[in-house]
């Protein structure tokens, strides 16, 4: 998969309050991240070609949701025209990942194989569940596959060499 040029922080909800605060959707697992930046960028999605830069005055967390306000967005006439659009930082502005992290769009594609040396197809989906990621799999064998994202299962990913290495569950694979 193509390297993007932007990465989603967040999905703007609605205003919050009249001074132009905006209520957010977190999408990324470190939204404290997103108070250091000096900018994101607004726009209908990461693939867009000209998403607008904002320079960020604050960010803070209101029970699930973030609020951030942005500069020149200073009432809530203003912070509703963004209303379900979404926020963005440049790839090469976004904070460095941790050893052993990943952005989600590096797994995709990836081979999946298991610790017997089986093939067992390509990763195409990550989904973002509440207790664990779950690895989606085309497999020519055996179809879609749901793989729980555990320390006990994902043994390796090598992003360098395009594999991901697993330990599968007992029952996990269709007889």
């Amino acid at each position: 998969m193509s390297r993007p040029r932007y990465l989603l922080l967040g999905e703007i909800l609605r205003p919050h309050g009249v001074r132009g605060e905006l209520r957010m959707r977190i999408l990324t697992d470190y939204p404290e991240r997103i108070a250091k930046l000096e900018n994101v960028y607004i726009g209908e999605s990461a693939s867009t070609d000209s998403p607008v830069p904002y320079v960020v005055q604050h960010m803070r967390r209101h029970q699930d949701y973030g609020l951030l306000k942005l500069k020149g967005i200073d009432d809530r006439d203003q912070a509703d025209r963004l209303r379900e659009l979404k926020v963005m930082v440049a790839i090469e502005e976004a904070v460095p990942l941790e050893e052993g992290e990943f952005y989600l769009f590096e797994l995709i594609g990836l081979e999946v194989r298991t610790t017997e040396g089986e093939i067992l197809g390509r990763l195409t989906e990550v989904l973002e569940t509440g207790a664990n990621d779950v690895y989606i799999v085309e497999s020519a064998r055996y179809g879609e596959l749901l793989i729980p994202v555990t320390d006990e299962t994902i043994l390796k990913t090598d992003i360098d060499q395009g594999f991901v290495l697993v330990r599968l569950p007992d029952g996990l694979l269709p007889s």
